[in-house]
């Protein structure tokens, strides 16, 4: 795997700025989980903490990983008395707890193919009975904007594609989208780039 996912890369990622995100959950999390009834959740690439953040203060009990220990340091700080669980988590080398999760959420976890195809299978192992499995990525079609996304485009992927790797006698598939957003490049310039969306629930 190329150096650029390793524990080292993220935690000079971190290190290097007070803030990388905005410090808001992903909108895909608040569009797809605001109805859930809270139960146990999983946070995977949690960075900054936000989407843990939003979740607990629903009541969720959040379980949240990351390479970063930066990361997670400063998550822990911006979650003030919220009681998640933050874990320092190699997820290339992870075995997730099975069916242990209400809710598995993966928001813009990019990993080469191979890395990327045991994790999420792990992830969605890691779905209770009744519970979802929710992934978020960048489109491949964003490749064609000036977002900024490296030209590494077996890092993409579409939810059709992860929705294949769901067992039909096992999942009800939600949602395979690729929804829109509107951004500002570098530049500053209006783009449009696109969410690939996988919601699952486990039967």
């Amino acid at each position: 795997m190329t150096e650029v996912y390793d524990e080292a890369f993220w935690e000079e990622r971190y290190g290097s700025s007070e803030r990388v995100w905005s410090g808001k959950p992903n909108p895909q999390l608040v569009a797809e989980a605001e109805g859930l009834p809270p139960g146990k959740a999983l946070d995977v690439g949690c960075g900054e903490g936000a989407d843990a953040i939003w979740l607990a203060s629903r009541g969720w009990r959040v379980t949240a990983v990351d390479f970063s220990k930066v990361a997670l340091a400063r998550a822990a700080e911006h979650a003030g008395d919220l009681a998640i669980d933050w874990q320092h988590v190699d997820v290339t080398a992870w075995d997730p707890p099975k069916q242990a999760f209400d809710l598995v959420s993966a928001q813009f976890m990019h990993l080469p193919n191979e890395p990327r195809e045991v994790l999420y299978a792990g992830l969605a192992d890691a779905v209770a009975p009744n519970g979802r499995l929710l992934i978020v990525a960048h489109h491949p079609r964003d490749l064609e904007t000036t977002a900024g996304r490296p030209h590494l485009p077996d890092m993409f992927f579409t939810a059709e594609q992860l929705a294949a790797t769901l067992d039909p006698a096992e999942w009800t598939v939600l949602a395979t989208d690729a929804r829109p957003r509107a951004v500002a490049d570098s530049d500053g310039k209006p783009i449009t780039i696109h969410d690939a969306v996988l919601h699952a629930e486990r039967r």
